[in-house]
């Protein structure tokens, strides 16, 4: 899936939380979920060392738990953290076995068990990033958000800046009353 699905379905995973996680421990979470992306970085030294390289070297089991205690060490409510962290990181996993899927019908596996064991796992019927699968899951998604949003005074934008988020807030409610 894209990057803003990820985000989206981490943020809704943070939002699960309790009532009392402070804006960093959401934002951690929300970064736990974009997370196995740093993979994709492998782009800057070209093609084939993407395509050889992302989903390797965080979608598997060692970047959960290096993501997981990462978050949780940063975090104010650490088990809360840990667990929506885990919870994120592998929706994400999910989300790409489902709905990553190339153009021309190739399918994205995922290591998970990498470095210990190199299984690959996969999804054959996997839909492509421009499925229509995938569009109306990320309507479903921003919808979810918006309605989140108007409820408990913030967005996914919060993550970057409360004063952003406070007038995006403020656009929903305008836009949409509850």
């Amino acid at each position: 899936m894209h990057l803003q699905q990820h985000a989206l379905v981490s943020w809704l995973i943070a939002e699960a939380g309790p009532g009392t996680m402070a804006r960093r421990d959401r934002a951690l979470v929300l970064l736990a979920g974009l997370a196995p992306d740093l993979d994709a970085l492998t782009l800057l030294f070209g093609v084939e060392a993407y395509q050889k390289w992302h989903h390797l070297v965080l979608h598997n089991v060692a970047g959960a738990a290096g993501t997981v205690l990462v978050c949780a060490a940063f975090a104010g409510q650490r088990p809360a953290v840990a667990l929506l962290a885990a919870a994120a990181f592998h929706a994400h996993l999910v989300c790409d076995l489902l709905g990553s899927g190339g153009p021309d019908g190739s399918i994205w596996p995922i290591p998970y068990f990498a470095p210990f064991h190199m299984r690959e796992y996969s999804y054959g019927g996997q839909w492509g990033l421009g499925s229509w699968q995938n569009v109306a899951i990320m309507v479903a998604l921003v919808a979810a958000a918006v309605h989140l949003a108007k409820r408990r005074g913030r967005s996914i934008v919060e993550a970057i800046s409360p004063r952003a988020d406070a007038a995006v807030v403020a656009v929903f409610r305008r836009r949409w009353p509850l």
